[in-house]
């Protein structure tokens, strides 16, 4: 008779339990999504009683409406700038990645080889991007060709770095079944050390994506030269000249969301690949 009146109130209790731990999550997510926006609103706010107070000209400090309204009228000029920085800047991504897994690859193959051939990559990652962007913009072909080999010299070391780290950091032991087993080279490489160095490729793809935009910004400054291709680099540079500072910000908020979007795409896709097996993503029980 105790066991049957004890059962509810144990049920109870573990549903009360429960239900305020849900809430809590909830509630979680919710301040996660409405701090960084009641952030930004609060930030926008102050900027424009700046302004409106100190009566500051617009050529020297715009107000965030005026940056709204240079945003809606010049979408025209801003909208293919904006797509031809996206696109040089993703493409080069993807070149690093292709490059920085091959080479990394090629690298861990041998002893000798790494202290042969890595040195190269250290060289071209601590040489400025900026100091070798005009000598690129004279060799390669075209201009697009130039943005796209600076924007791959500075995304491909961080990946390639990653990549070795991570391809070296294989348990010996499952090393030693997969020889225990005759397991070959490329067998151990491909159900082995990839998907082991794959936490360490998502890092890399990361700080990648960031580097890609920032290199292909930097190769444009350097370029200096307008056109129907011409990035929003170049329309930073022209609204400068011009002394448009509502269009020059304008083009800068489009570059910081465009490092956004692609620092969050980045990591869904690091969250896609790690979240059901690496600790890094899964989430504490406690």
């Amino acid at each position: 008779m105790s066991d049957s009146t004890s059962l509810p109130v144990d049920l109870s209790v573990e549903a009360a339990g429960v239900a305020p731990a849900g809430g809590r999550r909830n509630i979680e997510r919710l301040l996660g999504v409405f701090v960084p926006i009641l952030t930004v609103v609060v930030l926008l706010v102050l900027w424009q009683l700046l302004v409106v107070i100190t009566g500051v000209p617009q050529y020297i400090l715009p107000s965030p409406i005026a940056v709204a309204k240079a945003l809606v009228s010049d979408w025209g000029i801003l909208w293919p700038a904006l797509w031809v920085t996206t696109e040089i800047t993703f493409i080069s991504l993807v070149l690093a990645l292709i490059g920085g897994v091959g080479f990394a690859i090629f690298l861990v193959q041998s002893r000798w080889i790494e202290l042969a051939f890595y040195p190269l990559a250290v060289i071209l990652q601590v040489t400025p991007i900026v100091a070798i962007a005009p000598l690129i913009l004279i060799y390669a072909p075209t201009r697009e060709g130039a943005l796209l080999i600076c924007g791959f010299l500075v995304a491909f070391f961080p990946i390639l770095s990653n990549m070795v780290q991570g391809l070296k950091s294989v348990d010996h032991n499952l090393l030693n079944l997969f020889d225990l087993y005759g397991a070959s080279r490329w067998q151990a490489l491909l159900h082995l050390k990839l998907p082991a160095a794959q936490p360490y490729f998502m890092t890399g793809l990361r700080i990648g994506g960031g580097l890609s935009l920032i290199a292909s910004v930097v190769a444009e400054f350097a370029a200096g030269s307008g056109g129907p291709n011409s990035g929003l680099a170049f329309r930073l540079l022209e609204a400068q000249y011009r002394q448009n500072m509502p269009r020059l910000f304008a083009a800068l908020l489009l570059l910081s969301a465009l490092g956004v979007a692609i620092f969050a795409f980045t990591s869904f896709i690091s969250w896609l690949s790690l979240h059901r097996w690496h600790e890094s993503s899964l989430k504490r029980e406690n």
